[in-house]
């Protein structure tokens, strides 16, 4: 059992970010847009694929290069120097100034998709295209710090937009040759490439709270290419280039990371309805219950999830669920022990955290849920209605109250 307690817990409570103790994953939840990669629907492209044609130059990275690289945008935010924006790359976060990054079109009416962080708190935004030399100036449509998407809007003529094919992030898998188009320090029209390196990764969102099912890759990413495309061998963008692990450094050592495309858009599609993202919310921290953990722990099931704490008066609290009440530190990791055992959600049953973040993410606020539990100490099973609610637009505000 020692391999399960050597990493610490980690201190983001309610923030959807992974805590390493045997497994377990902090919510707050909702926690993130990205619909579940098990889910068998596919979204349309919401442009036309691309297409490699017989004959062409056999180096792919070119072809996807020379056919997407007009639709990659390089951005540049102008901040006020009161203000401060989110840092993705490490270190203190920078003040006012101008800012640059990546986007890409993604239709013939002119928007655009970048990051939250890109464009935060900006009180200015122009962009230029491809390989052209003139800048344009971009409304800020909507944005979403919890999933760290943006939406812009460039007023140009269709035939002056070359708009990126979506792909499906669901159906990618690890070993995956893809390729990043961004701008890097500033160095525009910069492609890199490389494979994907792992999925199912969570990264923390400017609000605090974590995004999920991102894609892991080598291909080089840097501060700028921020917002910038992840395609895959079809031409299809599969993500958005949005942070790196340095290592302490600012620079990169070959560990990038993507929002899933499937998660942009769908904050894409609510910007446009609603003009503003919404997430469903639960208000619990908990973990994964394995058949080892159940037997370390003496706990009445070998899976499920076991409640760790519950946010006061949130929507798991006023329906009854129950948090842990004996302190425990394991490893240098303060834990609650004792409290319910989720086992299934809607009649579904639930293995591990990870089911219960997808059953919250495909959900929305005010949608109604059937919670079966199991008491801490086994002796009672119960079913509970959670009406779920809205979430806190940070991670402080959840902590707080």
């Amino acid at each position: 059992m020692r391999s399960f307690f050597r990493t610490p817990f980690g201190s983001a409570l309610l923030g959807g970010a992974v805590v390493a103790v045997f497994g377990w994953v902090a919510i707050a939840t909702g926690l993130i847009e990205a619909q579940s990669d098990s889910s068998t629907t596919v979204a349309a492209p919401l442009a036309a694929p691309i297409e490699v044609k017989d004959g062409e130059d056999g180096n792919l990275v070119n072809q996807i290069y020379r056919r997407d690289g007009q639709g990659v945008a390089f951005i540049q935010a102008s901040r006020a120097p009161e203000e401060s924006a989110f840092n993705p790359f490490g270190g203190e976060p920078e003040g006012g100034g101008v800012a640059t990054g990546s986007g890409f079109l993604i239709d013939a009416e002119g928007h655009i998709v970048t990051n939250n962080h890109v464009v935060e708190g900006a009180t200015k935004v122009t962009i230029k295209l491809g390989s052209e030399s003139s800048t344009h100036p971009a409304e800020v449509v909507g944005a979403d710090p919890a999933s760290d998407v943006a939406l812009l809007k460039v007023d140009l003529p269709a035939g002056q937009l070359h708009p990126l094919a979506l792909g499906d992030s669901a159906k990618v898998k690890v070993g995956d040759p893809v390729v990043a188009i961004g701008n890097p320090f500033g160095l525009d029209r910069t492609v890199t490439s490389g494979i994907v390196s792992a999925l199912q990764r969570q990264i923390q969102a400017p609000n605090g709270f974590s995004i999920n099912h991102v894609i892991q890759t080598d291909a080089a990413i840097n501060p700028g290419n921020s917002g910038g495309p992840l395609i895959d061998a079809s031409g299809s963008v599969i993500g958005i280039n949005s942070q790196i692990q340095t290592g302490g450094g600012n620079g990169n050592v070959g560990i990038g990371f993507a929002v899933p495309i499937n998660t942009a858009r769908e904050v894409v599609k609510q910007i446009e309805t609603n003009g503003k993202v919404e997430h469903a919310y639960i208000g619990i921290t908990g973990g994964s219950v394995t058949p080892a953990i159940a037997e370390a722990l003496k706990l009445p099931t070998k899976k499920g999830v076991l409640v760790n704490e519950v946010v006061k008066d949130g929507p798991a609290d006023e329906a009854g669920i129950k948090g842990g009440e004996t302190e425990a530190t394991i490893e240098g990791a303060q834990v609650r022990l004792g409290g319910d055992i989720i086992t299934e959600i809607d009649g579904n049953s639930i293995a591990s955290m990870e089911d219960v973040i997808d059953a919250v993410n495909t959900a929305k606020p005010g949608d109604k849920m059937e919670i079966t539990l199991l008491t801490g100490d086994g002796s009672d099973e119960k079913t509970v209605t959670v009406t779920l609610g809205l979430r806190p637009d940070s991670l402080e505000e959840a902590e707080n109250g």
